[in-house]
């Protein structure tokens, strides 16, 4: 179903985003003006929610989920908690994928399969992204971008959660696709974003782990759709440990980084 959403202040907001690439015309994100309105129908989103073993922090974010948000798909990759019954008490009309492969990627990708709105929404569940910022990534989308990104390091954006080994970390991966790919990323290893459905047979990859999120972000590039950052202000875990491990898992973002520069050709090649 369609919402309304006042935007008037949505402008301000999507003006203070960075393109990044070379961005190719984007969609006709005019299709949703409401002519002679400050009130804009916007097309349908779907949020795609990871989980393995995150129930104590459910009940942080689900409720935060924007009321306008048209599903809420959460992919469940083998929890032993009782993550999905207390998904489905916050929510009874959350759509529950049980994923049984291994790795965010292969969850996010099931979510992706199983979503129906036009635009997708990726958040993690364990509280540090927050769910209030989704309005900015589905803005920038409205405003003409193909994919929208939460940055850290740009104005109004932050970080209580990055190390400084994970810094540093995303500091030479982010470095290594501005000098690949020619784009002006400022925060290459961060998942909060969104981009239009219709782009999914342009973006999809066999990726299983944390460096999907790389993946959706170079294949973006080679294919010359355009790129949008917007600041996002990222918390620390609420409960639990995470997931990620930053050695291996930079590793095989590294390993897909040049993967996919050798795969496409020189820079500015787009991909067949």
């Amino acid at each position: 179903m369609n919402a309304e959403l006042d935007l008037s202040n949505l402008a301000g907001a999507t003006a203070a985003a960075v393109a990044l690439g070379e961005p190719s015309p984007g969609p006709a994100a005019l299709d949703f003006l409401a002519t002679g309105s400050r009130h804009i129908p916007i097309p349908r989103v779907s949020v795609v929610m990871p989980t393995l073993n995150e129930a104590a922090n459910l009940s942080h974010v689900m409720p935060r989920i924007p009321a306008w948000v048209h599903e809420l798909i959460l992919v469940d990759g083998r929890s032993v908690d009782n993550t999905v019954e207390v998904g489905r008490r916050l929510r009874p009309d959350v759509r529950i994928v049980l994923e049984r492969r291994r790795g965010k990627g292969a969850a996010l990708r099931a979510g992706f399969a199983c979503a129906t709105g036009d635009i997708i929404v990726m958040i993690d569940a364990d509280g540090s992204m927050n769910p209030d910022e989704m309005i900015l990534l589905v803005g920038a989308l409205l405003a003409g971008a193909d994919l929208a990104k939460g940055s850290r390091f740009i104005e109004g954006g932050g970080s209580s959660d990055l190390s400084l080994f994970r810094m540093f970390g995303n500091w030479g991966l982010t470095t290594s696709v501005r000098l690949l790919y020619g784009c002006r990323f400022s925060d290459l290893c961060y998942g909060y974003m969104a981009f239009w459905r219709r782009s999914l047979p342009l973006l999809e990859s066999a990726s299983e782990g944390f460096e999907i999120e790389t993946m959706l972000c170079v294949r973006a590039l080679l294919h010359g759709l355009k790129i949008v950052e917007v600041a996002s202000r990222e918390a620390e875990r609420i409960h639990g440990v995470s997931n990620l491990r930053a050695i291996p898992d930079g590793w095989r973002v590294l390993m897909t980084i040049l993967r996919e520069r050798l795969a496409a050709g020189a820079p500015g090649a787009s991909m067949p």
